[in-house]
């Protein structure tokens, strides 16, 4: 399973990980949970969440003080996939690019693909 994230994304996600930690047990596990669901104005909408109690499916991997947990059902849509942080003026967050991805939205947080996409859903900012 190849999902990268980039050194800005992971000093993020392992700052939000380390200030959500409630106890040295629970650091152990505490990881980032990537997924992808129906919905978005494009089809497919990305997931990411903080967590320590990972599904059963998952696969599980570490990029370097990042525990993350890919949904195996939404693995085929992440193959590849690289995650970064980007700080702007008017909008900042984390982007995805997506190899799988034959179109994404405006606003960066939805996709789709060549193998049918659900139908997408109107922005609601």
């Amino acid at each position: 399973m190849a999902v990268t994230l980039t050194e800005k994304a992971e000093f993020r996600l392992w700052a939000f990980l380390r200030g959500s930690a409630t106890d040295e047990s629970n650091k152990a596990t505490k990881g980032v949970r990537i997924s992808v669901k129906d919905g978005g104005c494009s089809g497919y909408e990305y997931g990411i969440d903080i967590t320590s109690q990972p599904q059963p499916d998952d696969i599980v991997t570490q990029q370097g003080n990042v525990l993350l947990y890919v949904d195996a059902k939404s693995a085929p849509l992440l193959e590849g996939v690289v995650i970064d942080f980007v700080e702007g003026v008017m909008d900042s967050g984390f982007k995805f690019t997506n190899p799988n991805a034959t179109d994404t939205c405006g606003c960066g947080k939805s996709f789709k693909t060549d193998d049918g996409t659900p139908s997408g859903v109107p922005c609601s900012k």
